[in-house]
């Protein structure tokens, strides 16, 4: 893909195989999968599968997960962005879902809340998404505040592998 986007802080760019080693330090810490199953990835080659998946989406779906590269010093900080959700999530499919993940050296600056707004506004406005969704776990306090930060409303909570998550949605102001 040749998307690039571009906040004041960071830039938004596809995920390459390159990213692998940035990306295994993050996705290995227990910490980052405290609400994702508790299942950090424990080999590097998990992390190449994950890129080709996501490299695959941008073929099929025109979209995907990007890269977040810090501005200042060029470091690879985690993922954001956009997923053509084809997989049942909360008894939907076909459906775009807004998320991220940072390693967490990086928690607490904004970085997040940064790269959601700046995918937010290309879903709506490059894109024309009417409907923007995502899921959080309840208990995972930073992401629900992400997700409403920018805008979100919790809609319903469900259950999954018997884990409760909040749905959230956001319908398109433009449309």
């Amino acid at each position: 893909m040749d998307l690039i986007l571009e906040t004041d802080r960071l830039i938004l760019r596809e995920m390459l195989v390159s990213d692998a080693e940035a990306l295994f330090e993050m996705d290995s810490n227990p910490t980052v999968h405290q609400y994702l199953w508790n299942k950090p990835l424990t080999d590097i080659s998990e992390v190449y599968s994950y890129v080709e998946l996501v490299r695959a989406q941008y073929i099929q779906n025109n979209i995907g997960r990007f890269v977040v590269v810090l501005k200042e010093t060029n470091e690879l900080i985690g993922w954001a962005g956009l997923k053509y959700n084809i997989e049942m999530v909360n008894k939907k499919v076909d459906f775009y879902d807004i998320g991220y993940r940072l390693n967490e050296k990086f928690w607490g600056k904004g970085y997040a809340s940064e790269a959601s707004f700046a995918w937010l506004d290309y879903g709506f406005n490059v894109m024309g998404i009417k409907i923007m969704e995502a899921a959080a776990h309840t208990y995972n306090i930073a992401s629900n505040t992400i997700l409403q930060k920018i805008g979100l409303k919790m809609t319903e909570q469900y259950l999954e592998d018997a884990i409760s998550w909040n749905w959230y949605e956001l319908k398109n102001p433009n449309l």
